[in-house]
């Protein structure tokens, strides 16, 4: 599985084929729904199944105070779209010229001369060109001119209501209900970071945890996760903290895991988590002792909770 970045020379094993456009933002079950359809046609065909999105999010151009942080990063996003069956993933680099093409001239340059499609899908809800000028009864005039297909996939639900990067977003970042957010995604919510040094007080309790910062996308609501870290393609069960430590006096809300069974030495380490579900809230004890009883408890049910989901490694580019 490919990711390109530019596509002015574009591999030709990329071009010809079948074509999706959209921010994939966490790729959910909807995308999937979408990802399936593709490769239909694709190989109705005869071309690789493509999936045309854009880095970063256009409204960080547009409308920067009004962007919420991503699902996922783009190497991230890739590989759970290669795990849909995704042949190439063009990331393309999200410019003020780019956003300003008509619907038309996006259509002809991007969609004709660079990709060269043959086919496209599209949810019911899809804009493109310059203030969304572009709907999917347009592509649709666009697509039967050229000679194309068009497939517009119904929206996937979950309990009556569409399933959405917002609505997950909402889940994620407000609510902590990371496990419904979960049975949304195709895999279990992941986010990225790097081990700096903290206070070292749960060391000195009996549990040491990795502090991450440098943190690019959404973090989960304050509480207590059950989780899984990963360094390169090691991981560890882990009980992940978000938020302040009120029971030491602290107001400063940080991320820190203990990684059940990991000894290795990992500061300044990028370390990836996936957020299985949420244990509890995040408050403050009378005694060191209750304290480390209940960290106890969390560490068990972590544990449990991680046997139970077992995630794949992180993807690396190139591997």
């Amino acid at each position: 599985m490919l990711i390109v970045r530019q596509i002015d020379d574009l591999p030709a094993e990329l071009r010809g084929g079948a074509v999706t456009i959209g921010n994939f933002d966490g790729v959910h079950r909807g995308h999937a729904r979408l990802v399936e359809r593709l490769r239909m046609r694709a190989q109705d065909v005869g071309g690789p199944a493509i999936v045309f999105t854009f880095d970063p999010h256009p409204v960080r151009l547009l409308r920067p105070e009004q962007c919420p942080p991503p699902l996922t990063w783009t190497e991230r996003k890739a590989e759970l779209l290669a795990r849909l069956g995704v042949d190439g993933v063009v990331a393309y680099p999200t410019s003020r010229a780019l956003l300003g093409l008509s619907a038309r001239q996006f259509f002809d340059q991007i969609v004709v001369e660079k990709l060269a499609a043959k086919a496209m899908v599209e949810g019911p809800n899809f804009y493109f060109g310059r203030s969304r000028e572009g709907n999917v009864s347009l592509l649709g005039e666009f697509t039967a001119a050229a000679g194309m297909t068009l497939d517009v996939v119904a929206s996937a639900e979950e309990q009556g209501q569409m399933i959405s990067s917002s609505r997950i977003r909402n889940l994620i970042g407000d609510q902590g209900d990371v496990a419904a957010a979960g049975a949304m995604l195709t895999a279990p919510y992941r986010l990225r970071g790097i081990v700096t040094h903290g206070a070292g007080r749960g060391a000195t309790i009996g549990f040491p945890t990795a502090n991450l910062e440098g943190i690019d996308t959404l973090l989960p609501a304050h509480g207590v996760y059950a989780g899984v870290g990963w360094r390169g393609d090691k991981s560890w069960p882990a009980a992940i903290n978000i938020g302040p430590n009120p029971t030491f006096g602290e107001s400063t809300a940080k991320l820190e895991a203990h990684l059940i069974g990991c000894n290795e030495s990992l500061y300044g380490q990028p370390m990836e988590l996936d957020f299985l579900d949420r244990l509890r809230d995040v408050r403050r004890f009378d005694t060191t002792v209750e304290l480390t009883d209940q960290v106890s408890q969390d560490i068990a049910s972590a544990q449990r909770i991680a046997a139970q989901l077992a995630p794949p490694p992180p993807f690396r580019e190139g591997r």
